[in-house]
């Protein structure tokens, strides 16, 4: 994957100019990114790409057939189910580790999977901005067969519909201050669609409204960012609505597929793409090999709860019947792949998906990447360290 795009953005790349892009990114819509934006994007080149575009499909090969649904019916908190469930989720995110295999071929392996928005305002942004300030040959691409304009044109047809931009809202808890609020600021620009918190949300009968400027507005539809595991934490809260009530309003992002297509999908998925994943309730001896392992509970988000270097305890320290929310996942092998001035860094790809009602499989139209250098991807795992945090992928075209 070191190849001459990679050669030649390095020898652009200085601290000063990496400086320069991180004061334009904060600058454009007058807001500071909380999280750590890496100095460089990654370079896939086509043969890894066609790796990658093959896990993919075999996943999703299993996420379009027929039974799907039913195979999926326990993955729902029965406290947390939303009624008037779509078809098929609207957003599919797919994650990749970069890896080796046993014959130290470089392999993507499938790490976690959800049906659920990702940040496709923000990569968007970010994807220009390296190519406004670094020379990136126009044979590498980080959208998939559009551009810009095309790009947004499809996220308004899936995120609005038919309605004005106006009945729309981008529901989240306290959205300006999550660490994703750059991804709905531009969402919000070039949507045209209103930005509100969950608290805000006025119901009257099966009607759904929101205040702006003190005009009351129907929601008719709503672009859901707001993760229950999240929700559930805010116990000092105050919401008359908890996306669980029966009301009329469509779904740019239905909440039960957060669920559906979540770890929870995993042990039943075999590809070259996916580790072998099982439900720790039907784990009738545990492993003796647990350092080949990772221990993850099946709903939370963002990483939390997952243990990565697994003991016996761990395990038997787990109740019985609380078993059935947990995953014993095989190990994978990050393989440092990204060349950096300093040395060599991991990498997670995460291809984006829209799946419209009149298409038959979700099409991919963007991406994102982690780096990082430590054990893990995240950010207690790359403190202090330096080519780590969030970007995009130019694939070669």
């Amino acid at each position: 994957m070191i190849t001459s795009a990679r050669q030649s953005f390095n020898k652009q790349f200085t601290s000063a100019k990496y400086q320069f892009l991180l004061a334009d990114l904060n600058s454009s819509y007058n807001y500071k990114i909380p999280f750590r934006v890496a100095e460089t994007p990654l370079f896939i080149a086509r043969d890894f790409k066609n790796k990658l575009l093959k896990g993919a499909e075999e996943i999703i090969d299993f996420i379009v057939q027929p039974n799907f649904c039913s195979l999926m019916k326990d993955a729902i908190p029965q406290h947390l189910s939303v009624p008037n469930e779509t078809p098929h989720t609207l957003f599919l995110a797919l994650d990749f580790a970069v890896c080796s295999n046993a014959k130290g071929e470089i392999v993507p392996q499938l790490i976690e999977m959800q049906g659920f928005p990702s940040l496709f305002g923000y990569q968007d942004f970010l994807g220009n901005k390296f190519k406004a300030h670094y020379q990136i040959d126009d044979a590498w691409l980080f959208h998939f067969n559009k551009t810009s304009n095309q790009y947004w044109a499809e996220l308004k047809k899936c995120v609005v519909g038919n309605h004005a931009p106006e009945e729309v809202v981008l529901l989240e808890i306290n959205p300006y201050q999550q660490n994703t609020t750059i991804d709905f600021l531009i969402t919000q620009e070039k949507l045209g669609i209103h930005l509100l918190h969950i608290g805000d949300v006025i119901i009257r009968e099966r009607n759904l409204f929101y205040l702006n400027n003190g005009k009351e507005i129907q929601i008719k539809r709503i672009y859901n960012r707001v993760i229950f595991d999240e929700l559930l934490q805010q116990k000092d809260l105050q919401t008359p609505f908890h996306l669980t009530e029966e009301v009329d309003v469509e779904w740019a992002g239905h909440p039960n597929w957060f669920f559906k297509i979540s770890k929870y999908t995993m042990p039943f998925l075999k590809g070259s793409a996916v580790p072998e994943s099982r439900f720790l309730n039907q784990i009738e001896t545990i492993p003796v090999d647990l350092e080949n392992y990772v221990l993850k509970p099946l709903f939370s988000f963002s990483g939390s709860g997952v243990i990565f270097n697994v003991k016996k305890e761990d395990i038997e320290n787990i109740p019985i019947a609380e078993r059935k929310n947990f995953l014993l996942q095989q190990k994978v092998h990050y393989e440092p792949i990204i060349q950096a001035p300093d040395g060599l860094v991991k990498a997670e790809i995460r291809l984006l998906y829209l799946w419209p009602d009149e298409k038959t499989r979700p099409e991919l139209i963007t991406n994102l990447a982690r780096l990082s250098r430590g054990e893990m991807i995240g950010v207690k795992y790359n403190k202090d360290k330096t080519w780590v945090g969030g970007t995009i992928c130019f694939f070669e075209n």
